[in-house]
Order: structure tokens, then sequence, then C-alpha cells
């Protein structure tokens, strides 16, 4: 059994993940590709606390209007890429292909410490698991500062899609997978700017007083719908803590699913991720 700490601990909790909006955002593409069918931008601005924030935006190459976008969150040891190809760990390219066919935008970003921020960590993927026979290496972060970060970053960037007028800022998801399906729950409990959330294999975190404990964000998503796939056989977060988890969701919108996997989940799980997120984004005039 997961448990969670009282509303008041809660609230004092998500002040952790707080920024100030006035900071500017600096933002910039820094490079632009054309296929048949779609653009790609890199995007780079300025995240809370002072790091640059890399990040892929992409869309339909002949959008019909403003549209919805999705973020895309990787997970540990990943980077934004790992949303690029195809049948991989976490079946990125499947999922992002999916969401773009069905006309949504795109936005993934390294989490801090990921990708093309190695450089924060001398330049090495942060692991704070040894495999035997390995010397303990102290990274510069440590997994509650990459999660709570990375979280802030995707505020900015929420920030960011509002400048746009490519995007329709009143019709935004999220997509998580692992350590990126536990970020989905402070992202959605902060940001009322999400309308709805996949999260993927949400590792189970058993200390209630962790700052990235999912279940201490619950209360605030309130009703807003969220899928949580998840998988049967997955040590990382046995089937009782995933219901555990989602019973500690609000009101009858959000749903649970299980695979027949580990941590892995099979390429499939991709359907009805995007099918869920497009569902619930609605058409832009009011509908769920």
């Amino acid at each position: 059994m997961l448990e969670r700490l009282g509303e008041e601990a809660c609230q004092a909790l998500q002040r952790a993940y707080a920024y100030d909006p006035a900071i500017s955002l600096a933002a910039r593409i820094v490079e632009k590709r054309e296929y048949d069918d779609r653009v790609r931008e890199k995007v780079v601005f300025r995240g809370a606390r002072g790091y640059l924030v890399p990040g892929y935006f992409e869309r339909p190459l002949s959008p019909q209007g403003p549209l919805p976008c999705v973020l895309l969150l990787h997970g540990w040891s990943g980077s934004k890429t790992s949303w690029w190809q195809d049948d991989n760990y976490i079946s990125g390219g499947n999922l992002r292909r999916a969401l773009l066919k069905a006309g949504s935008a795109v936005l993934a970003l390294d989490a801090q410490g990921h990708g093309e921020r190695v450089a924060e960590n001398n330049y090495a993927l942060p692991n704070p698991h040894v495999e035997e026979g390995q010397e303990p290496r102290k990274g510069f972060f440590t997994q509650q500062d990459i999660y709570v970060q990375t979280v802030v970053d995707y505020r900015r960037a929420l920030d960011y899609l509002e400048t746009r007028t490519d995007v329709d800022a009143t019709r935004i998801a999220a997509a998580g997978y692992s350590m990126g399906g536990t970020q989905v729950f402070p992202l959605l409990a902060l940001e009322p700017r999400i309308r709805t959330a996949v999260a993927g294999v949400v590792p189970a975190e058993r200390n209630k007083w962790s700052l990235i404990a999912p279940q201490n964000f619950t209360r605030s998503i309130g009703t807003r719908p969220l899928l949580m796939a998840m998988g049967r056989e997955d040590s990382m977060c046995r089937p009782e803590e995933a219901e555990a988890l989602f019973e500690y969701l609000e009101g009858s919108s959000s749903r649970l699913i299980f695979f027949e996997a580990g941590h892995r989940l099979p390429a499939d799980y991709a359907r009805p991720a995007a099918a869920w997120i497009i569902e619930h984004l609605g058409d832009g005039q009011g509908s769920d």
C-alpha cells in the first residue's frame, strides 16, 4: 500500500516546483528541418535556474489552424531523441507518430543531466544504480533534483508554447514513460494548462515524504483525465501498488490499464495512449 501525506503537507511539498515566470525565456529556434509531412524545430530556452533547455518541437507540415500540443517526457538515461526512435524501450517514435498523424504537435525536452544536457553532469549520464564490479560515482544531481528541475522546465515550456501562433494553448496534454510517468503527476497537479495526460510504468515511490512521490500530487490533479498504462509484471511497481496509486485519483474520468509485461511495455501501448490524448483534448470548442 502506498501512503500519501496529508493535504497541507502535500500543498507545502508543491512549493519545491515553484518558479518565477518573470524570468526571461530568451527562447529561440536554432534548427529547422522539413520532411514530406512534418517540420521539426530544435528550440532552446532558459530554464528558471539558469540552465539552457534544448527540445524538439514537431508539427504536421501544413496545419489547419493552431494545433493541440503534447508534451513528451522521456525515461531515466533517455533523452528527447527517444521519442524519434521506433520500437525502442519506450516505443517513443510509435507514440509520437500516432499523435502527429492525428493532427497534434509535440514538444520533447532533455531532462536535466540527460541528452545534450550531460555537460551539467560532467558529460556522464546520471545513474544512481551501481552494477556489480563498478565503482560508485557521485553525480552532481540527485534523482530528486533531476525530477523536480525537469518538471519546472516543462512548466517553462508551457510558457513558451503560449508564445507560438501555431499552438492552441488551451489544448495541451502530457505523456511520460517511467521517470517521465512519475513527472506527469506533479506537472499535471501544478499546471491547469494541461487538460489530460498519460503516465506509463510509473515506478512506485514507497517513501511518502519524498518530493517526487506521485501519490502526493493526486489531490491537485482533481478530476482531469489521466491514463495509467502499467506492466503487470513490473517489479518497479507491483500491480497492487499501481492500483493503490490509481485509487488516490479523484472522480471517474481516469483509467488504469495493465499490459502483460514488465517495465518495458509492448509497442502497442502507443495505440490506447494516443487515442486517450486525442479523445480528451477534444476539438477546441470546449469538448472533452
